[in-house]
């Protein structure tokens, strides 16, 4: 396993972190199955767990609560909140008055009294910077959260937050976590040179491309990922952008073989290579699936292997271009840019 710096904070994570959003229900994950993928990412090296209050409404958090029951000092513990938390309109979002209410929540599910990373799930069109950053930074002079960053935030809203920070003498965000992959690049043309000027850490979500980059989707295959259960749509081969993935990925598939590399490798020695990415969040649902994904832990790829990953997805773009969770909210409501 390798170590980096997150961002400009001292800190030293894996390469690979431990996503939790498969603990519980989502991934129909029992807690002693939970606590095993522990067990085993830690003896593996990896010392972040990266979860959220809206994964199983909460069931995550209380698995990685009890998983990491007794070491919590050897964790750098990541959360997040923003997302509905039930139909009361105001459990949501990033107002002084959620974030307090639900780090407490969290906090609680977790069993412990911080966490060393807190983060907005998504940004909130309906809040101000101010607003929220005031409330992070509260909390974090209480010694509730260490550190707070960022998910999924449009380029442009990370450089208007760190503007926000500086204009109102609050604490910052200090790190970003993207969704990024080889077949979704498209934060390569604007979201990673952010994080590079302001010198924001980056965990990316999704490295295998919701199995995608998993080796378990091929054509003249039947597709039978757990993805592909309950979304559908994203893996329907009649819908032109999932025909370009697949075909893209058969492309990918004899660039890793050249290499003596698994798909998982290839992703995720990819996104690793970026000089502004810190980590890249894995999720696994099986201790299998974790040891298939802890083996490219040490991946470098030659420049070869890139410039042949860069031959078949061009820089900066996102063969699912629909699926993104950053864009800005006017592109998808016409109302917002109609008079």
């Amino acid at each position: 396993m390798h170590y980096r710096t997150l961002g400009r904070t001292g800190v030293q994570v894996s390469t690979l972190a431990l996503g939790a959003m498969n603990f519980g229900a989502i991934g129909r994950t029992t807690q002693d199955e939970a606590t095993a993928i522990v067990d085993a990412a830690l003896e593996g090296g990896i010392n972040v767990i990266d979860t959220a209050d809206m994964y199983g409404d909460g069931e995550s958090e209380e698995m990685v609560g009890k998983a990491i029951a007794g070491r919590r000092d050897d964790i750098v513990l990541a959360t997040k909140a923003g997302m509905p938390m039930g139909d009361e309109r105001n459990h949501r979002g990033s107002s002084r008055r959620w974030l307090v209410t639900e780090l407490d929540n969290s906090l609680r599910r977790l069993g412990v009294d911080h966490v060393d990373l807190y983060q907005i799930h998504r940004w909130d069109p309906s809040t101000g910077d101010e607003e929220t950053l005031s409330a992070l930074t509260d909390l974090q002079r209480a010694g509730k959260i260490r550190y707070f960053g960022s998910s999924t935030f449009p380029a442009y809203r990370l450089v208007e937050a760190q503007w926000a920070a500086r204009e109102h003498h609050l604490s910052r965000y200090v790190t970003e976590q993207p969704s990024y992959s080889i077949l979704q690049r498209g934060v390569e043309t604007h979201v990673l040179p952010v994080t590079e000027q302001y010198g924001l850490g980056v965990l990316v979500w999704s490295p295998l491309a919701s199995g995608w980059l998993s080796g378990a989707v091929r054509a003249g295959r039947e597709i039978a990922t757990s993805r592909s259960a309950f979304m559908p749509e994203r893996f329907d081969t009649a819908i032109p952008a999932n025909r370009a993935r697949l075909d893209a990925v058969e492309q990918l598939a004899k660039v890793a073989d050249e290499a003596g590399l698994t798909m998982i490798q290839l992703a995720l020695g990819f996104v690793t290579a970026h000089p502004a990415v810190t980590s890249a969040l894995i999720g696994p649902r099986t201790l299998e699936h974790l040891h298939g994904q802890l083996a490219a832990a040490d991946t470098v790829l030659s420049a070869d292997v890139l410039d042949a990953i860069d031959a078949i997805v061009a820089p900066g773009t996102d063969l699912a271009p629909h699926e993104k969770y950053d864009t800005p909210p006017a592109l998808l409501d016409p109302s917002l840019r109609r008079r």
